[in-house]
C-alpha cells in the first residue's frame, strides 16, 4: 500500500507538506510544492484517507451519533440507516454508546459540541427523571447556539427534530390483533419502569386490552435486554399470551421457554416490539410490531442537515406483523 510518506519522498518534500496538500489543510501550499505532490500522489496511485481529511480540515464533515447499546440490533439498525445516509453526503460518523445512562450522553453532547461536530444524532429512550432531560436539553441548546445541528431518535420531548416511533399506537394495535386471536390471559414484559419506550410500550398493550373489557395483563419489569426477558418469563405464570415490549426481550423469553420444556406457541404465545434483523432466522418466527428502523436512522440525519430552524416533529406508525410464536386460542381463557 502506498502511504503518504512515499509520496512525501517521491516529491522531495516533507510529510506536513504532503498532508496538507492531500488531507485537505486549510493552510496555503506555494503552487510548485502542491503540484509536485500531486504529480507525485498520481505516479504512485496513492489515495487519500477521508478520515485523514476529516481530522486535516476541523470536524466540519464529522456527525456524531450517540446510541444507548450498540449490542442491541435495533440501534444497530438505526446507526446503520444514519450511517449509509451520511456516507451519501461524505460526512464520516462517531459513535457513542452511554449504556442508558443519561449522564454519560450529555456527556456525549458536551463533547461533541467541543469538537465542532457538523451534527448530532441520539437515539434512544428518553427517561422519566425531568432533571436529566432538562440539563440535556440545555446541553443541546449550546451546541446549537454554536451552530450545530440535531435530530432525536424517540420521545418529542427535547425541542428538536425528532423521528417519534409509535410506541402507544403500535403496542395497542398487537393487543387488538392478539385478543382477536381468543387470547385473554396477558403478560407484559415491561422492561424498566423509568425508561419511556418500555412504559409507552406497556400501556398502550394495557389500554387497548382495558378498552375491550379484557382483564389487566400481569407486568414484569426487568432489564431491557435479552437476560431481563430471559428471566421475566419465568415468572408469567397461567398467561397464555405474553409480550415483550422489545425483541431482544422477546427472544430472551423465547430461550426461557425452550430451556424449561415450554413450548411456544403450543403452550404459550410470545410477541415483540421493532422487527429487528436477526428474527428473520429465529424459530418459531416472532410475532412483532415492525418499525423501518433503518430508514428511521437515515431520516434522522436529513432532518438534521436540512437546517430547518423549526423543529420538525415525524411520528413513525408500526406494522402489526403475525408470525409462528402465537397461535389462535380456541375454547379457552
Amino acid at each position: 500500500m502506498v502511504t503518504l510518506e512515499d509520496v512525501a519522498k517521491q516529491a522531495g518534500v516533507s510529510l506536513a507538506t504532503a498532508s496538507r496538500v492531500l488531507n485537505g489543510s486549510t493552510r496555503q501550499v506555494g503552487a510548485d510544492l502542491r503540484e509536485r505532490v500531486e504529480q507525485a500522489a498520481d505516479a504512485l496511485g496513492y489515495r487519500a484517507n477521508i478520515a485523514a481529511q476529516t481530522l486535516a480540515r476541523g470536524a466540519s464533515n464529522v456527525i456524531g451519533l450517540v446510541v444507548h447499546d450498540l449490542t442491541d440490533p435495533y440501534f444497530a439498525a438505526l446507526a446503520d440507516g444514519a450511517m449509509r445516509a451520511a456516507a451519501g453526503e461524505n460526512l464520516l460518523v462517531m459513535v457513542g454508546t452511554t449504556h442508558r445512562d443519561p449522564e454519560q450522553e450529555i456527556a456525549y453532547v458536551a463533547t461533541l459540541n467541543a469538537q465542532r461536530v457538523r451534527a448530532v444524532l441520539l437515539a434512544g429512550s428518553r427517561v422519566a427523571d425531568e432533571d436529566a432531560t432538562r440539563r440535556l436539553g440545555d446541553e443541546l441548546a449550546r451546541y446549537r447556539d454554536n451552530g450545530g445541528r440535531v435530530a432525536v431518535i424517540g420521545q418529542d420531548l427535547l425541542g428538536v427534530h425528532t423521528v417519534a416511533p409509535a410506541n402507544r399506537q403500535g403496542a395497542a394495535a398487537l393487543a387488538r390483533e392478539l385478543a382477536a386471536l381468543g387470547h385473554t390471559r396477558f403478560a407484559v414484559l415491561a422492561g424498566p419502569e423509568h425508561l419511556m419506550t418500555a412504559r409507552d410500550r406497556c400501556e398502550g398493550f394495557a389500554g387497548a386490552l382495558g378498552e375491550l373489557g379484557l382483564p389487566e395483563p400481569q407486568v414484569i419489569h426487568g432489564p431491557f435486554d435479552r437476560d431481563g426477558g430471559y428471566e421475566a418469563a419465568r415468572r408469567t405464570g397461567k398467561a397464555t399470551c405474553v409480550f415483550a415490549v422489545n425483541d431482544v426481550m422477546a427472544v430472551g423469553a423465547l430461550a426461557s421457554y425452550r430451556d424449561r420444556g415450554v413450548d411456544v406457541p403450543g403452550e404459550v404465545s410470545v410477541a415483540g416490539f421493532d422487527d429487528i434483523a436477526t428474527l428473520r432466522d429465529h424459530v418459531p418466527a416472532l410475532t412483532t410490531v415492525r418499525l423501518p428502523l433503518t430508514d428511521m436512522g437515515a431520516r434522522a440525519l436529513e432532518l438534521a442537515l436540512a437546517g430547518d430552524e423549526t423543529p420538525v416533529v415525524e411520528q413513525v406508525a408500526g406494522e402489526v406483523v403475525l408470525r409462528a410464536s402465537v397461535r389462535p386460542l380456541k375454547g379457552r381463557g
